[in-house]
Parts: C-alpha cells; sequence; structure tokens
C-alpha cells in the first residue's frame, strides 16, 4: 500500500525509461546561468514530462499536474487545448547548411542558394507566418528582396570565415575549412576559432582551452549554484587558466575535461554533462587535426595525443598501464618497481610473475586478459617508390602497409576498449610524414585497419637531404603509438616547370 515516489531532474524527462499513473511537474522555470535569469521550460520538454503519466496495459486513465504562475495558466491552457504552429529555425542555422551544400556542390552559386530556401519548410512558414521572420510584406518582391538579402549576409558570413570562396561576386567555391566543417559535422564558427587560435607552437594545455572554446558546446547548461560545485573542481585540476568564470559553458566543459582525465567522481547532473561533451569532443579533435595539418604544423600529434586521453580517461603524463581495467595505484607501483611501463609488457611476462604482479581475483584477470587481447599491435612496413631518382619536381610516393591480428569472430574487434568512455568508439589511426627538427608535417592519412592496410602518402620536397619521421598514431589508445626515421630522403633539382615560356 506504500506510494512509489520517484524525483527526477528536468534533464533526465528524455532519458528516464519510466512511466506512472500520475505525474506532478513542480514549476515550468529552469535557471540559465548564461544568462542569469530564470527561464520557461521549453514546451517539447513540458510535453515530454506530460508524457510519462500513463502506463501502458495498465491504466485506463492518468493524471498531470502542473504546478506554474498564475500568468502562465492561461498560455498553458490555451497550448494544451490549441497546438501552437511549429515555426522552423532553419534561419538561425542557415550558415552550417549552405556551407555542408557548397561542399556537396548542391549549391554553385547565389541563385542557387536562392532556389534552396524555396524548397524548405521555412519559406513555406514565411508566406504563412511573416511576422515571425521580420518580413516586411507578403508579395513576392518582398519575399525575393527578404531570401536575397538572407543569403547574401550568410554567404558574406561565410567568406569572411574563410569556409567558402566567392568568384565574379556570384559562384561559390569550398574552401579547405568548409570542407573541414561539413565532414565532420561542426559549426562554421568552430573552424574558424580553430585556424585562428592554433599556432604552431601550441601546446597540449592551449590545444584543450581551444577545443573547449568550440561553439558546440555553448548549449552545456550551467545550472543555479553549480559554480560552487564546478570552484571545487577547479582546485583540483593541474590545468588552470587566467580567468575562471564559473558561468562559461566553455569553461566547464575545459574543467568536465579535465575532471575526466583525472576519473573524479561527479554528481548525476555533472556526469550527463560530462558524456555529452566526450560524446562531441572526439570529432572536434580530428577536426583540429585536419585544420593543423592544412598548415603544415606537425603540432597536430598534440591534438592526437588529446584525443587518446578523452577515449581512456588519462593524463599524457600517466603511465599507458593505466587504460587497463582494475590497474590501480598499487598495482602500477608494482609494475613500475619492475621497470614496465606498457601493455605490450603484460603480454610478455610469465605466469607466476604476471600473478604476483597483478594480484586479482579470477574475474579481473579475465578483464585485464580481453583489455590486453584487446589493445593493438601493428606491424609496420613501409618503402619510398623510387628512392633513387627522387626530383623536386615530382611527388615522393610513401607505400605503407599496416598489419594487425584480427579476431573474424569478434563482431566488435575494431571497437575500442575503453570502460571510462561513455561511447562506443571505433578505432582509427593517422599515418603521418613530418620533420622533427622544423615541426613541419609533409603528409597525412586517416585509416582504420582491419586486418592489412597496404596506402599510399604522395608528398613533395625542394632538392637537398631530408631525415624525415614515419608516425603510426592511434586516436583511441595511449602507449600503441609508433615513429620509424626513414632513410636519409635525396632529392635532385627537378625539371623547371617555365621553361615553355
Amino acid at each position: 500500500g506504500a506510494i512509489k515516489v520517484l524525483v527526477a531532474s528536468k534533464d533526465t524527462a528524455w532519458s528516464l525509461p519510466v512511466t506512472s499513473f500520475m505525474v506532478i511537474i513542480m514549476g515550468v522555470q529552469t535557471f540559465d546561468g548564461q544568462e542569469h535569469r530564470y527561464v520557461d521550460y521549453a514546451i517539447a520538454d513540458v510535453l515530454q514530462m506530460m508524457g510519462r503519466a500513463c502506463r501502458p496495459m495498465v491504466d485506463s486513465s492518468s493524471r498531470c499536474v502542473l504546478m506554474c504562475q498564475q500568468t502562465r495558466k492561461d498560455f498553458f491552457k490555451k497550448f494544451l487545448n490549441e497546438a501552437l504552429p511549429v515555426e522552423s529555425s532553419l534561419p538561425n542555422y542557415l550558415h552550417d547548411h549552405f556551407n555542408a551544400e557548397i561542399v556537396a556542390k548542391t549549391i554553385e552559386n547565389k541563385q542557387d542558394a536562392v532556389d534552396w530556401c524555396t524548397w524548405t519548410w521555412f519559406y513555406r512558414r514565411l508566406m504563412q507566418n511573416p511576422g515571425f521572420y521580420n518580413l516586411q510584406g507578403t508579395t513576392p518582391t518582398h519575399v525575393a528582396d527578404y531570401l536575397s538579402e538572407l543569403v547574401e549576409s550568410t554567404i558574406n558570413d561565410l567568406v569572411t570565415s574563410d569556409c567558402i570562396i566567392v568568384q565574379d561576386d556570384m559562384d561559390t567555391l569550398p574552401n579547405n575549412l568548409g570542407m573541414i566543417a561539413s565532414f565532420y559535422y561542426i559549426s562554421y564558427v568552430t573552424v574558424e576559432t580553430f585556424s585562428a587560435s592554433i599556432k604552431e607552437t601550441t601546446k597540449l594545455k592551449g590545444l584543450l582551452e581551444i577545443v573547449s572554446s568550440a561553439h558546440e558546446f555553448e548549449t552545456v547548461p550551467i545550472r543555479h549554484h553549480e559554480d560552487t560545485l564546478l570552484e571545487r573542481i577547479y582546485d583540483r585540476v593541474p590545468v588552470k587558466v587566467a580567468k575562471a568564470d564559473y558561468n562559461s559553458p566553455y569553461f566547464k566543459t575545459f574543467l568536465l575535461l579535465q575532471a575526466h582525465f583525472s576519473r573524479m567522481t561527479l554528481p548525476p547532473d555533472l556526469a550527463i554533462d560530462q558524456a555529452a561533451i566526450l560524446g562531441k569532443v572526439t570529432g572536434l579533435l580530428s577536426a583540429c587535426v585536419d585544420v593543423m595539418s592544412s598548415k603544415s604544423f606537425l603540432g597536430c600529434l598534440g591534438a592526437m595525443d588529446l584525443s587518446q586521453m578523452c577515449v581512456q580517461a588519462i593524463w599524457d603524463r600517466d603511465s599507458p598501464l593505466k587504460q587497463v581495467p582494475y590497474f590501480d595505484a598499487d598495482v602500477l607501483a608494482r609494475f613500475a618497481k619492475k621497470g614496465l611501463d606498457s601493455v605490450y609488457d603484460i603480454m610478455e611476462l610469465e605466469d607466476d610473475e604476471r600473478n604476483e604482479l597483478l594480484q586479482m581475483n579470477d574475474r579481473q584477470l579475465a578483464r585485464v586478459a580481453k583489455f590486453v587481447n584487446s589493445y593493438p599491435n601493428i606491424e609496420v612496413t613501409y618503402a619510398i617508390e623510387d628512392a633513387d631518382s627522387l626530383t623536386s619536381s615530382d611527388s615522393i610516393t610513401l607505400n605503407v602497409t599496416l598489419d594487425r591480428e584480427a579476431d573474424e569472430e569478434n563482431p566488435d574487434d575494431q571497437v575500442a576498449d575503453a570502460p571510462h568512455f561513455p561511447h562506443r568508439k571505433m578505432v582509427s589511426w593517422w599515418i603521418v610524414v613530418g620533420d622533427a627538427k622544423t615541426k613541419q608535417l609533409h603528409a597525412i592519412k586517416k585509416v582504420t585497419v582491419k586486418a592489412k592496410l597496404e596506402t599510399k602518402l604522395d608528398f613533395s620536397l625542394p632538392q637537398g637531404e631530408w631525415d624525415l619521421k614515419l608516425y603510426l598514431i592511434c586516436d583511441s589508445y595511449a602507449g600503441a603509438d609508433q615513429d620509424f626515421d626513414l632513410e636519409k630522403i635525396k632529392v635532385a633539382e627537378g625539371e623547371d616547370s617555365d621553361d615553355d615560356d
């Protein structure tokens, strides 16, 4: 006969798999830390909460009690009886849509962009509710002028951010930054920020700040009285900033990423925020690598390290063994005493010695074995084509073969074993050719390796002798990276392409 009551926060309305006879919504406002005021719940959130009232196959009727201010009562009465019209939010997100369509060559000039708009729900609602979209009149001339102005201003913004090029004041062409934004589904504002902020000398701390300032994290919620909690986290993380702003979603992202690397236990709300951040950050880091490599910065290796840190929840200075489940401080200390610091070392130990170092029960040993068996072990072979006859006018081709022991019976063979990462992550590899002395990158390719992969990297070099390195960097595991010194590359002077003149 006991009444079972579940108290849940607003954020869990979409994820909680629970229904009941009665739902009580205790107020319809939430604190917005960015604006420092209380704002109304989105109608979609209220509907979702109300939808929890009614147990299928149990209740023939159910109840929802909505507690709100008297001034909001009429609004909800009206809304519940007469549904609000669905309006388009496309004008707020038009830049990224245009950028993606220009990259895909669906839009090749400004007229195409206007035509593209006429196929959208936004265009249909524009006529029906002109006031909502600040349209001055509904005549064809008014609409044409409105769309032309919207397209013009959007395309100008994309040109300013270096995502596209406009030729002859009409034709649109994608730029490198635009292609990166489109490929990784990220905002044009984000790639512009990355391109402007990342320098050749940017280190891991700088990269962490830059990635945290991505436009995608603008929607990370700031809750009332959360600042004291964030302050306590800030006191415990190693990387500090010049000025801490506890009401900034970007600073909160910066903190929660560090809390992830330090494996701090967080309250449920912050843990949900952290999982959402981690879902976006690996794609942003891949975009970061692309932006840096397009400028020939070998510093992109730092962004690759950051990707490993995000997936495995470790700091760059931690032992790679910390990735292994159940490897706490005591186990790590025992391994360090023996001078062992790699996951490969676990494989090579004799059974007795391994058991003495691990001191775990059978269940824990089985979990360690599962991780160690899934840890990538790749053999790399490489050769430069026609290495004796290289010239500065021809491109140099490096053939690389990656050989991996694949578990054919395991469908998740290429999925990273990352107990602290809340999402499914496929293991990818970057193959990089660079000059460690000048910190210049010459070639890069991102690949996934099932069993065996043969690939080519093309790059060109000026006349002279070159000492380059080949790097194989994993995006999901620390300590699995490899680097090789290429034999001295001798490049002769090439034929001058100006001879025809």
